[in-house]
């Protein structure tokens, strides 16, 4: 199998290349595994060390919005998996452009490259913020989308496109929809690393409004066991929610961050609320249990703690990225 991997030096993108080549989640018969990365602010190359003498893995920096490089890297694959997005809520307030321009068209020029080459499987991975906010129970995959932000309506958009491409063209395309992600890897503008870092460094740490905001944390490596048995097994023009099963309040988050570094609530400072901020999210796992046999492995305490050493011991990685969340503002 020659495997296509958009957004595959970024945090979600590259455990996903990380794990298919070592082959912990069971991918099996990778003959290539292509990279195609931008390298923005969030893509980093050293996240792909691990695998980096693999004779199988090439990594391409390239936008999917290039229509010639796409064309030329789809020629070359079996299966696409479709990481690369601009991804930061905050940032997408400030300006939509570029989540329309690469979340959108980008996603556009690789389903045009996918029906023109024949690829055998598709694996749109998109978020749950699609379906807006929920204020109790959980949405299943059919829930209308009411996105809330341009970066979740902009993904909704790429979500619909690659609906109407199976729908029109026959690609055997899937989306999967996750909740919020954590682990290693996790570029630092994001909640847990932020706060992990500021906190090393003796900083404070911001919460918005009342901290009352809900999310279901997954961590990253369930999330990439859930997207592989998609790609083994999910069926052709089917939509699959990925979830971590653990649903705190951003205070609740906090609370465990701060306990993990034996400091208090002094260190935290009280932000004004984001625009449009969503209050709840919950996604319904039913489908992809029932059907592909998923189910979340990581505890989130243990999958915090693990998390939090990490970045203790890995402040050569982080350390320079803090310039690049400032100058990408």
């Amino acid at each position: 199998m020659r495997l296509l991997v958009t957004g595959g030096a970024g945090f979600i993108g590259s455990h996903y290349v990380r794990s298919a080549l070592t082959g912990v989640h069971g991918a099996t018969g990778i003959d290539s595994l292509v990279v195609l990365d931008k390298l923005t602010y969030a893509g980093n190359p050293r996240n792909l060390d691990p695998v980096a003498d693999d004779p199988r893995l090439r990594l391409v920096e390239a936008d999917i919005t290039d229509a010639p490089a796409v064309d030329a890297l789809v020629a070359e694959a079996d299966v696409v998996v479709h990481f690369a997005a601009e991804s930061h809520v905050d940032r997408s307030i400030d300006g939509a452009a570029g989540f329309v321009r690469t979340n959108v068209v980008g996603t556009q020029v690789l389903l045009d490259a996918a029906v023109r080459h024949g690829v055998t499987k598709f694996v749109h991975v998109s978020t749950d913020e699609v379906y807006g906010t929920i204020p109790e129970g959980s949405w299943p995959e059919d829930h209308p989308l009411e996105p809330n932000s341009p970066y979740s309506a902009s993904k909704a958009a790429s979500d619909l496109l690659v609906r109407s491409f199976h729908r029109t063209h026959g690609l055997p395309a899937c989306i999967t929809r996750c909740s919020n992600n954590y682990g290693p890897y996790q570029f630092p503008e994001k909640v847990i690393p932020l706060f992990v870092t500021n906190l090393m460094r003796g900083g404070t740490v911001p919460l918005y409004g009342d901290g009352l905001n809900v999310r279901d944390w997954l961590h990253v490596d369930d999330h990439c066991r859930g997207i592989q048995l998609v790609v083994d097994g999910g069926r052709p023009g089917e939509v699959y929610n990925i979830g971590g099963g653990t649903e705190l309040t951003n205070k609740e988050l906090t609370g465990r961050i701060l306990e993990a570094f034996g400091v208090g609530w002094e260190r935290v400072r009280e932000v004004e609320d984001r625009k449009g901020h969503d209050r709840r999210y919950s996604v319904d796992i039913s489908k992809i249990s029932r059907e592909l046999g998923y189910a979340p492995q990581h505890s989130f305490d243990e999958g915090l703690a693990e998390t939090v050493q990490w970045y203790r011991d890995h402040e050569d990685w982080w350390q320079p990225l803090l310039k690049r969340v400032a100058t990408a503002r």
